[in-house]
């Protein structure tokens, strides 16, 4: 066959008027004085794709505040150990969060800054002798916190051991100010993951049993969530999201029909929250899921001092 080449003067050309465009230049980021106030800069930032994305989760997040409905904020102990906890401290004495989901990593990174105002071991160096994950005040008291308080769930026995230890560092400890302000702190566990299961005195029964509590009262939360609240997933790749979608699911089969509106904050898009938290629980309802990429430590106060800011 002979291929002659096309002729574009045949082709249909457009009007750059009247054609659709997705960027305006009234879209584009403004430069602002270095006084300038918070407001006047997150409001000069541009408003395309995570601009855009970043001010309508929000609005959205305010909305449901200012309307009284729940605020869930799952993570993973990432979010601890870059210096996070204080603030989600603070965001729960203020009753802007709800109720908090964590994965096992955070209760050991919480309780251990609680205690001795220190945390975070050098993986690299202390797997090769390994002494990692062997640190034997943290497996005591945690599981022992757990073998006693097994009824109340992982993160309510944290918290009250906590508190009745008067930890040094017990206000800056999400474990202890949500035990102390009454907020549900639900711990899903995975056994095996967290450096506590590795000792001697773990109780497979009683850790079962406590997590089993924790999920019972997170599937409670997110009936809640599913109508008009937020679920804002802060570095957990795996075991959230799963509970998340599972939760969900424990909901709808009891009833629950409303929407929501979610979002996944880490470092690199994943599978399973992209999946199980931006898309998932919005089919067929008219909720919303927004992704956000970057660091914890940068977009959390970001996203949190915007909240603060239009609830101002």
């Amino acid at each position: 066959m002979a291929y002659p080449p096309i002729d574009f003067q045949r082709l249909h050309v457009t009007s750059l008027e009247d054609r659709p465009s997705k960027v305006r230049s009234t879209d584009g980021g403004r430069t602002v004085a270095a006084d300038a106030s918070f407001r006047t800069w997150f409001d000069a930032l541009p408003n395309i794709l995570a601009g855009e994305g970043l001010r309508e989760l929000v609005t959205r997040t305010a909305t449901a505040i200012t309307n009284g409905r729940p605020v869930l904020v799952g993570m993973g102990g990432h979010v601890i150990k870059v210096g996070l906890a204080g603030m989600l401290c603070d965001l729960v004495r203020d009753g802007l969060v709800a109720a908090v989901a964590a994965n096992g990593s955070v209760t050991i990174h919480d309780t251990e800054l609680a205690l001795v105002g220190k945390t975070s071991e050098d993986v690299d160096v202390a797997l090769q002798d390994g002494s990692f994950g062997m640190s034997g005040e943290t497996a005591s008291f945690i599981l022992g916190a757990i073998s006693e308080y097994r009824s109340r769930g992982v993160g309510r026995a944290l918290g009250d051991a906590l508190l009745a230890a008067r930890a040094p560092h017990a206000a800056t400890s999400v474990l202890a100010t949500c035990a102390e302000r009454d907020v549900p702190l639900c711990v899903s566990v995975a056994i095996g993951t967290d450096i506590v299961h590795a000792h001697p005195q773990a109780d497979g029964a009683a850790l079962g049993e406590a997590a089993l509590v924790d999920f019972r009262t997170l599937c409670s939360v997110v009936s809640h969530v599913l109508d008009g609240g937020v679920y804002l997933n802060f570095g957990s790749a795996v075991l959230l999201p799963e509970a998340f979608l599972k939760a969900v699911s424990v909901a709808r089969n009891l009833g629950a029909r409303g929407s929501c509106t979610t979002a996944d904050f880490d470092f690199v898009r994943q599978y399973r929250p992209q999946t199980n938290v931006v898309r998932r629980p919005h089919l067929g309802t008219a909720g919303k899921g927004f992704a956000f990429t970057g660091h914890h430590e940068l977009l959390f106060p970001l996203f949190w001092q915007a909240v603060r800011t239009e609830l101002a």
